[in-house]
């Protein structure tokens, strides 16, 4: 099949000195993938029939890097900009479940095509001669249908991380995962174990943000339960409440799919409920559950240390979770003190947490709580517009002002600027430098 994909002259003077020495060569995977998509892709890999001791020859003359000489794979930078040039292959036993334990090079593409993860995957381009496309990845591609090259079984089980990229493929491009690959996926999704925390997160992060992320969680909630096991008593737990119309598991699908697609924020919508099985009870026949947002801050930081995920992450999401479940008053003096407390981006990230999760509650109650976080949303707006004062860094007078005006210093400056912040917050005192240094002179004495 010949199509047309815009080949970056790098890449053509790549392929043109592989052929010019008789070799066969083909961008490959990812790249092929993404132009059929009409994308740019952010990188180009390159295969050959050129041993990777004759690319480095061949490439002499250029910045070459030995990356991955025993997997093929020869690294040519052309004007700062990595190329990865890689022997057609095919991998031999898979014992960790994740890389192969030798390769044998090959002189022709289709067996390296046969190795690969899903059609689409498994397509190679020539500006010459056009698309190789044994395994109808651009059909797969068109009917937005993902699909195994071969035995799904079989290659689930050489590499399970494959397992979340076919969820990571369906979410972001919206694909539905083919029958026979998706029963593999299930019955393989113990290997998941053998995967590094480190990969599952990378893989999780990128399909959480996905369009379609709650229809691959709603298809594949056994594959997340696996990786995510504290998720498994959300799955159909009723809430027995008139403000939600969903089960727990079902509530933070639909909250996800509700959010922004923010990496933190989506996080936080995963695991913003996920104390609530532990944490139901029943009093005067009305449902609660107290608690639940410190309990499954807790529970979540489990998780995302377990997933190794990194501190400010960690943070981020704690305290988002800490917060979803506390009312935010449209109240401007209010706004100052949440301001202060957890930082403008914090703030705007919780009002969207919020704003996510009422979108997954019962019609009745949604457009009030909206309309109120519509209000909170404006005043942050205009607070921040019009630089009014709600920390030490907008204080008009600063700690080295305070020493000055003979404040011994010590704690007592830090004392007296947090109660200068609070006063102008509270509108006691304006932000003026006069005023406050009036109010330091009468501290002192």
């Amino acid at each position: 099949m010949f199509v047309k994909i815009n080949v970056p002259a790098e890449v053509h003077y790549i392929i043109e000195k592989l052929e010019a020495s008789g070799f066969e060569a083909y961008i490959v995977g990812g790249c092929v993938r993404d132009s059929l998509r009409g994308e740019v892709p952010e990188d180009w890999d390159i295969c050959t029939s050129a041993l990777p001791e004759q690319t480095v020859t061949l490439f002499a003359g250029e910045n070459v890097a030995e990356t991955g000489l025993k997997h093929g794979t020869v690294t040519v930078v052309l004007d700062h900009k990595p190329y990865e040039v890689t022997t057609f292959r095919s991998d031999g036993v898979y014992t960790d479940c994740r890389h192969p334990d030798s390769v044998i090079f090959l002189t022709d593409i289709s067996g390296d095509l046969s190795r690969r993860d899903f059609t689409i995957n498994a397509m190679a381009f020539n500006p010459k001669t056009g698309l190789v496309d044994f395994f109808g990845g651009a059909e797969d591609l068109k009917n937005g249908i993902l699909r195994c090259v071969g035995d799904p079984d079989k290659r689930f089980r050489e590499d399970a991380l494959r397992i979340l990229r076919a969820m990571r493929f369906a979410s972001v491009y919206g694909m539905s995962i083919e029958g026979n690959t998706a029963k593999a996926m299930d019955c393989n999704r113990k290997l998941l174990s053998k995967i590094s925390a480190e990969r599952i997160a990378g893989e999780l992060n990128k399909m959480i943000v996905g369009a379609g992320v709650r229809r691959v969680f709603e298809e594949h909630a056994p594959v997340i339960m696996e990786i995510i096991p504290e998720l498994i008593p959300t799955a159909g737990f009723e809430q027995n409440t008139p403000y939600h119309c969903y089960d727990v598991y079902t509530h933070t699908l639909v909250s996800i799919e509700m959010a922004a697609k923010d990496l933190v924020v989506r996080l936080a919508m995963l695991f913003h409920d996920i104390a609530k099985p532990g944490c139901y009870s029943q009093k005067d026949g009305i449902t609660h559950f107290f608690g639940h947002p410190k309990i499954g801050a807790d529970i979540t930081g489990k998780i995302l240390a377990r997933l190794k995920y990194d501190n400010d992450t960690k943070r981020a999401i704690r305290t988002l979770l800490l917060y979803h479940d506390t009312e935010i008053l449209p109240v401007s003096k209010n706004i100052k003190r949440w301001l202060n407390r957890i930082g403008e981006k914090r703030l705007r990230q919780l009002i969207e947490v919020k704003r996510a999760d009422a979108m997954a509650q019962s019609e009745q109650y949604r457009q009030g709580k909206l309309d109120n976080l519509s209000g909170v949303s404006e005043l942050i707006d205009e607070i921040i517009e019009q630089q009014q004062c709600f920390s030490l860094q907008g204080l008009a007078i600063t700690g080295k002002e305070i020493i000055e005006a003979g404040v011994p210093q010590g704690p007592q400056v830090g004392r007296m600027l947090k109660s200068l912040v609070n006063m102008v917050i509270d509108e006691k005192v304006e932000n003026r430098k006069e005023e406050l240094m009036n109010i330091v002179f009468q501290m002192k004495q």
